[in-house]
């Protein structure tokens, strides 16, 4: 039976642990609000009071955090971070959270350094998707590290897609959320517009839905907008939301582009965040464009 940490088992994490207990692993988890962890601890998980501690012995750590300096805290606290515990030699660490590519590149020269495999591995979907273990994941690894974790991935997606060497996953889903971002704040600015012209909202959302300029995301996040109730079944936060964006930013200036469309999103993201509605759904952006406009 496979050793596994998991470190951090917020809306997406917990069901990505839970299906690796399904697996048959042994899990131990962590996770700063403890509460979070006990529908695992109640399928048989152990609970771990540091990373460090949920990180002994273990042959495989995954990671699903908020941000860099979640990671950053969870992975190199000198005293309690996953890399100070006596990890199996060789073992495979899977970072799947949405970090800065320069955070990914620093943190798995970190890991290799202390003899480890290192897997990038960003996800995309919703936390009912992560419970069911149809995630998609974005990854960057050589063939031969991605062969060996493979058998760890497969119960937590329906897909894995290969971008190239490590950092390449990230790249990939920065920029693609990237999009997001000018997506919903595209699809929030339509919505306003159709309401000044008169246009029934309910009828808009389902012509969206049948048109060329609808993707999975605008036609879910367009009939929340529609909706409302943004404080409700919280999938993804305004303020998650402009990290993304933020990181996007960071790696368009890093190879050399001017991301005009998502600075602007950006801009309208800020100001949902400074606005108190950070952790209201990212779709209260289109109340927050009415009340500014």
């Amino acid at each position: 039976m496979t050793r596994i940490a998991f470190l951090g088992t917020g809306v997406m994490g917990v069901g990505m642990a839970k299906r690796l207990i399904a697996a048959g692993h042994n899990l131990s988890v962590f996770n700063r609000t403890v509460e979070k962890t006990r529908p695992l601890v109640e399928q048989g998980a152990r609970l771990a009071m540091t990373p460090r501690q949920a990180a002994e012995g273990a042959d495989v750590v995954f990671a699903m955090v908020g941000d860099d300096e979640a990671s950053e805290h969870v992975w190199m606290g000198a005293l309690d971070g996953a890399l100070a515990a006596d990890l199996e030699p060789g073992a495979i660490v899977v970072e799947c959270s949405t970090l800065s590519h320069d955070w990914v590149i620093k943190l798995s020269a970190a890991v290799q350094e202390a003899g480890h495999t290192y897997i990038d591995c960003p996800v995309t979907g919703y936390p009912h998707m992560a419970a069911n273990g149809e995630l998609t994941l974005f990854v960057g690894a050589n063939d031969p590290d991605l062969e060996r974790a493979r058998r760890f991935l497969d119960p937590l997606c329906i897909e894995i897609i290969h971008f190239g060497p490590i950092g390449s996953g990230t790249a990939y889903k920065l920029m693609v959320n990237l999009m997001g971002s000018v997506q919903n704040a595209g699809a929030a600015e339509g919505l306003l517009i159709a309401e000044k012209a008169g246009l029934d909202w309910n009828t808009v959302g389902y012509a969206l839905s049948k048109g060329a300029a609808a993707s999975p995301q605008v036609i879910q996040n367009s009939k929340r907008m529609i909706a409302g109730g943004h404080e409700d079944n919280v999938e993804f936060s305004g303020k998650w939301r402009l990290k993304d964006t933020l990181y996007g930013l960071r790696l368009a200036e890093k190879v050399g582009h001017q991301a005009q469309f998502g600075i602007v999103a950006g801009k309208i993201y800020h100001m949902l965040v400074e606005s108190g509605h950070g952790d209201e759904n990212e779709t209260k952006v289109v109340d927050v464009l009415r009340n500014n406009s």
